[in-house]
């Protein structure tokens, strides 16, 4: 039996929840106090230090 490949439709839906939780799974260690607090190495906590630089400096 051949591989039945999806409509352009069902692709696109597809790949727009595999990006919605991979967003939601990035989204869940931002509350402060949280048990799985976000790491201080992380790439958010360095990109927020630099944001934070970038808004200082104007």
């Amino acid at each position: 039996m051949g591989v039945t490949r999806l409509k352009r439709k069902d692709r696109r839906n597809k790949t727009t929840s595999r990006l919605e939780v991979q967003f939601l799974k990035l989204a869940t260690n931002i509350e402060l106090g949280s048990r799985s607090a976000e790491k201080k190495d992380s790439q958010i906590a360095k990109n927020n230090a630099v944001l934070a630089i970038a808004a200082s400096g104007k």
